[in-house]
């Protein structure tokens, strides 16, 4: 709860900030910071991504039945090996950032960027290796507090460079924000690292080395090879995908600004629809602890429970949420972004929701579960089927051709990871619980009431506030009633 509440408050923080960041820089600006993040992410992912899951799998194992010191070298051998690569991406960004701006990412203006973040990855591997342990250790507080001193440092650092710099160009502005994102990873990093010290020093062991030792080097790279590998080219795929996609769109569209056109997509639509996965994201997180002892402890029951009721409330979640983009769209592009087009966008990808978001959740648990492995080769098959398909449907459909793309995508990872999932747990899914009926019920509720508030003719704020209030309830209500939510679902929430 503390974490879920910890990514509400970020993310609505985060979305307010766009919302400013798009009235300074416009749509394009917005559109090159998108490009440039997307080559952020793939500097980031050696330094992060899998080695944090190795680490919290491994710290959880410790715990369960090991020894203390091989928790402290577990979380020692994580941050040198993320801190190695961390040097060696930043010298190919620093020495390099002319050739990938101008060459790779068609942006000329992202070179200054790309020297800034890379001095932001060190900070960020430390990190990514702390909260690896502190999700192994149930400890929900120093990550959310970190996060909340992340996001204040760099609103705190970009607003004021902004306006001081925004006039200059989208250059200066660009990587007026990337000197905030490195500030912050700075000073989470340090407030992590003293709160892991504090807390070590106070874990007790009743169990000494119960289990059999194992080189610490092969089994964190067992586990982070994979995840990362999968990331790294994934995100080396997306960051094709985020270059093509402005350049096709162009060609594809009237107005010949796909850069801006982009910005809306996935600087605005797309956080918007994703911002009510923050209900689930803290739980998948904390889950792979979970899954991990159970698993090591041979309660295969325990597992399949966990997995089948998660699958379960993210669907329920989803679907709702899916209905409410899609009627209340116009209305909430509008009212935050003052924009039909962003209304157009959320309401023309709403149906994607829950394939998303299923997606994200049976990829955190599948991890969990030793299937790294697979989940590679999917992420990686879905970022190459993505660029072959932008090649051959943008150029000719334009935004039309990319929301497809977007729908088949989506459906395509949901379905194989969900199946994976199923045939490695041994869930069963009820489609009519799951799905058909939870449809049936938030289409009928969102639908009706749309219709009477449309009817009353008020602002666009006031309908979207009484809309949430109104639904909400009712599709919970709606659901209790009709037994496919019951108390053990609510107790399961409250415990994890």
């Amino acid at each position: 709860m503390l974490l879920t509440a910890t990514s509400l408050l970020l993310r609505f923080a985060g979305i307010i900030f766009k919302v400013w960041l798009s009235g300074k820089i416009g749509s394009e600006g917005i559109g090159l910071y998108q490009v440039i993040f997307s080559f952020y992410v793939l500097a980031s992912t050696f330094a992060t991504s899998g080695i944090c899951t190795a680490v919290t799998r491994l710290v959880s194992e410790e715990l369960a039945v090991g020894q203390k010191s091989r928790v402290k070298q577990i979380v020692v051998r994580g941050i040198q090996l993320s801190l190695i690569i961390s040097a060696f991406t930043i010298s190919v960004l620093f020495f390099c950032s002319e050739f990938i701006a101008i060459k790779l990412l068609r942006q000329p203006d992202a070179s200054l960027s790309l020297k800034i973040l890379g001095f932001s990855l060190p900070f960020m591997s430390i990190c990514s290796c702390i909260k690896g342990y502190f999700i192994a250790r149930r400890k929900a507080s120093p990550s959310s507090a970190s996060q909340l001193l992340e996001q204040a440092v760099r609103i705190a650092v970009i607003v004021p460079l902004l306006l001081k710099y925004n006039n200059v160009g989208l250059k200066f502005a660009c990587a007026s924000v990337l000197v905030g994102d490195t500030a912050a990873e700075a000073v989470s990093c340090l407030y992590l690292y003293l709160k892991y010290r504090f807390d070590f020093n106070k874990i007790d062991f009743e169990h000494h080395n119960t289990h059999k030792p194992y080189r610490l080097l092969p089994a964190i790279t067992h586990i982070a090879l994979p995840i990362t590998s999968g990331k790294y080219l994934n995100s080396l795929l997306r960051m094709a995908e985020n270059v093509l996609v402005p350049i096709y769109l162009t060609k594809g569209t009237v107005e010949g600004n796909g850069i801006a056109l982009f910005g809306m997509i996935k600087g605005m639509a797309l956080p918007l629809l994703f911002f009510p996965s923050t209900l689930l994201s803290a739980l998948s997180t904390l889950l792979i602890p979970e899954i991990s002892e159970s698993s090591i402890r041979g309660q295969a029951g325990v597992v399949k429970s966990i997995i089948s009721r998660i699958i379960k409330i993210t669907s329920l979640i989803s679907i709702v949420f899916t209905a409410v983009f899609m009627v209340c769209g116009p209305q909430l592009g509008l009212l935050i972004y003052n924009s039909a087009d962003v209304g157009f966008l959320l309401r023309a990808l709403s149906p994607i929701v829950p394939f998303m978001y299923l997606d994200a959740i049976s990829d955190g648990i599948l991890k969990g579960l030793d299937q790294q492995k697979f989940t590679f080769i999917t992420s990686v098959s879905d970022s190459a089927i993505r660029i072959i398909l932008i090649l051959f449907l943008l150029n000719k459909f334009g935004i039309f051709g990319f929301i497809a793309i977007m729908y088949f995508s989506n459906f395509f990872t949901c379905a194989l990871n969900v199946r994976r999932l199923s045939l490695a747990s041994g869930i069963k899914l009820n489609l009519n619980k799951t799905f058909i009926t939870p449809v049936c019920c938030a289409f009928t509720i969102c639908l009706f009431t749309n219709f009477i508030l449309n009817a009353l003719g008020i602002s666009h704020l006031l309908f979207v506030i009484l809309f949430c209030a109104i639904c909400a309830p009712l599709y919970c209500a709606v659901l209790f009633w009709l037994g496919i939510v019951d108390y053990d679902d609510i107790s399961f929430l409250k415990r994890n």
